[in-house]
């Protein structure tokens, strides 16, 4: 099915964490993170200034990103409709190709389906193979339940996830010196492509104490410095911030208590990231092996009067991506706007696998990262994300473009930022004559993608199809939350 090219016999490492703000990191410019790793890939590779991801929440997400496929394409509207196999996946062409493609944790796929890997290790699959089907009922929209406890349980300790996650650095520090003594003892030893993926930062907002502390005598201005946003006021935005009410439990003392443990989640991610790239850097792997890390998307971290990820501003739907190894440039920055849709075409680049003919470039929107690091950067190119779940009164649209930002809303007015001069996003620009013709044009870009009134309308379908299947809205509802997905033990 396939041919290799010359760079055939590469390895490449993934590492994705789970709800990183792009901007909380040290070289994203963050003043207070403490991230040397994660810096020290950026200067040995690539950093993207302007990363995506397609979808502001976890499997539609992670969907986009095996598949190189946007959320409207593939029908994995929300945390209730996992990732099983199809369509074809960056791994399963990996493994087609005699690549050995493993994954070490967190997945947030179907459980018990043939998912393209060779191997999958301590993996963390949707709830019972189903998620979360509360998140399909939108409309209208239910009560909520427990945003009391992001604001509660905040602080220092060792949650669930934070073991879980020391357990996926220890199986992928194993692996790779598993492979590097291959290497090294003169084995014809298969290219790899390796998917570590941490479930921290994502809340509950508990940092292992060490990290903790790390920050413990930082003040609350210090903290809230980058999250002075004005509360919401779209009317759709109002809808979700009412669903999701977690900041009217938060006072400055939890508020602090929330922030340090962010930060110090993202410093044990960082220290992780470390222990990783260190067998890489340290062994006979260095030569041929690159390396990437990125996020499912972000968090907003209380900025604007919202917590969690599920909006179309930059501390949600923005993510840091940084590529290393070789043949990528070092020390660069590349400004050319990039979602997690083009893993896709990169795993294949940097594996050395050709694109089957139904993969190319008029069916998958994704081009490879390696190859936008070494060409000339594109600002006008064109990133786009959705958003079909929990909170959500109606499916939410962004395009980038260039300087601009469009936020479309299905039956509302649209959004529209100026990134450059307004890169905290205060002022919608979408009601001002003088951008009618800015507005104009990325609405048809955006119609150039997709339907969004035709998309909304069969999300809402699938999923009052899906919670009928189980029983109808009074059922779902009367059911188990799922404040989170729990971790393996």
């Amino acid at each position: 099915m396939t041919e290799t090219n010359k760079a055939a016999g590469r390895n490449l490492v993934i590492i994705m964490s789970d709800e990183h703000n792009r901007d909380w990191s040290g070289c994203y410019g963050h003043a207070l993170a403490r991230t040397p790793h994660i810096d020290a890939l950026a200067a040995r590779g690539t950093r993207f200034s302007s990363a995506y991801c397609n979808s502001p929440i976890c499997v539609p997400s992670r969907a986009a990103f095996a598949t190189g496929r946007f959320v409207h394409d593939t029908g994995h509207w929300d945390n209730a409709f996992p990732y099983a196999g199809s369509p074809t996946s960056w791994h399963q062409l990996a493994r087609e190709a005699g690549v050995r493609s493993t994954s070490i944790g967190k997945l947030h796929f179907r459980g018990g389906d043939d998912n393209g890997f060779s191997e999958e290790i301590i993996p963390l699959h949707v709830v019972d193979g189903i998620g979360d089907v509360k998140g399909a009922i939108r409309d209208p929209l239910p009560a909520k339940k427990g945003c009391d406890a992001l604001a509660r349980d905040a602080g220092p300790g060792l949650s669930e996830y934070a073991r879980y996650d020391f357990q996926i650095r220890d199986r992928a520090v194993d692996y790779l010196k598993a492979r590097a003594l291959e290497q090294s003892d003169g084995e014809s030893a298969p290219p790899f492509v390796l998917f570590v993926s941490l479930v921290m930062p994502h809340f509950p907002l508990i940092a292992p104490q060490d990290f903790y502390d790390q920050y413990a005598n930082l003040s609350l201005d210090e903290l809230t410095d980058t999250l002075q946003a004005p509360s919401v006021d779209h009317p759709v935005l109002l809808e979700l911030q009412k669903y999701m009410n977690y900041d009217e439990y938060f006072d400055d003392e939890s508020r602090s208590r929330a922030l340090r443990a962010y930060l110090g989640m993202v410093s044990t991610i960082d220290a992780i990231v470390g222990d990783i790239t260190s067998v890489v850097e340290g062994s006979s792997l260095s030569n041929n092996t690159c390396m990437a890390y990125t996020s499912d998307h972000g968090d907003n971290l209380g900025n604007r009067g919202l917590w969690g990820k599920s909006v179309m501003y930059e501390d949600s739907v923005a993510v840091p991506l940084i590529l290393a190894g070789p043949d990528v440039p070092q020390g660069h920055v590349c400004s050319t706007p990039v979602s997690l849709v083009d893993f896709h075409p990169t795993v294949l680049d940097v594996l050395g696998i050709e694109r089957p003919a139904t993969d190319m470039a008029d069916t998958l929107p994704g081009c490879s990262l390696q190859q936008l690091a070494s060409t000339p950067d594109e600002p006008e190119r064109a990133v786009f994300s959705e958003y079909h779940a929990a909170g959500a009164c109606t499916g939410m649209f962004m395009l980038r473009c260039g300087a601009f930002k469009l936020v479309a809303y299905s039956g509302y007015a649209p959004q529209l930022f100026n990134l450059e001069d307004d890169p905290g996003e205060v002022r919608d620009l979408a009601d001002q004559p003088e951008y009618a013709a800015v507005l104009a044009s990325l609405r048809e870009a955006m119609a150039a993608i997709c339907d969004i009134e035709a998309v909304n309308r069969q999300v809402f379908e699938q999923q009052q199809a899906l919670v009928e299947r189980h029983g109808g809205r009074d059922a779902v509802l009367s059911g188990t939350d799922i404040p989170h997905t729990p971790a393996p033990v």
